[in-house]
C-alpha cells in the first residue's frame, strides 16, 4: 500500500476513511504505518478535504478508541496471553515484567511517554490492561499522548505536503 492508496480512500469515503486507517493503525495491524497515514491525512486536509482541526479530532479519537481496545484485550485476556506467551517464550519474560514493572511505576506519565516510541505506543496499551490500570488516566494520558503524536505527523503532512514523505522516509 502506497500513499496514493490512502490517498483514493480518503477522497473515496472521506472523514470515515481516516478514522478507520487511524483505528486499524492503532491496533497495530500490519501494513497501515502511521509514518505514511498521519501525513497522508494531514495533506488531504491542506488540500481541502476536511479542515485540520476536524482531522485532527478524527485521528484522536481512532488512536484512542484503537488503544482502549487494546487495553480491554489486556484487562480481559491479557494474563492467560502474557502465560502463553512466556511458555513459548521464556527469554521474553524478564524483559516483559521489566516493562510492566516500569509502566507500574511510572503510570499514567509512563502511558504518555510511551504514546511517543513508534512500536512502544501501540503495544503499551495491552501490558496497561493487564496491571487494571486506572482507566480514566489511562484515557487521558493516552489521549495526551496521542494527541501529540499525531499532531507531529497530521501536521507534516499539512504544513509541507507531499514532500513530507521525502522527510521521513
Amino acid at each position: 500500500m502506497d500513499v496514493q492508496y490512502f490517498m483514493n480512500l480518503m477522497a473515496d469515503y472521506g472523514a470515515i476513511a481516516i478514522f478507520v486507517i487511524v483505528l486499524l493503525e492503532y491496533l497495530n495491524l500490519p501494513g497501515f504505518p502511521a509514518g505514511v497515514i498521519m501525513p497522508v491525512a494531514g495533506i488531504w486536509a491542506s488540500r481541502g478535504g476536511l479542515n485540520f482541526f476536524l482531522t485532527m479530532v478524527i485521528t484522536v479519537a481512532a488512536g484512542l478508541v484503537g488503544s482502549i481496545l487494546l487495553y480491554g484485550l489486556g484487562r480481559g485476556g491479557g494474563e492467560i496471553f502474557l502465560k502463553r506467551y512466556y511458555k513459548r517464550f521464556p527469554k521474553a519474560q524478564e524483559v516483559v515484567e521489566k516493562k510492566i514493572d516500569w509502566l507500574q511505576r511510572r503510570g499514567s506519565v509512563g502511558i504518555f511517554v510511551s504514546k511517543l516510541i513508534p512500536a512502544v505506543r501501540t503495544l503499551i496499551s495491552i501490558p496497561a490492561g493487564v496491571m487494571k490500570m486506572n482507566f480514566v488516566n489511562y484515557c487521558i494520558s493516552s489521549a495526551l499522548g496521542i494527541f501529540l503524536w499525531n499532531l507531529v505527523f497530521v501536521g507534516a503532512g499539512y504544513v509541507f505536503g507531499d514532500a513530507v514523505f521525502s522527510m521521513f522516509s
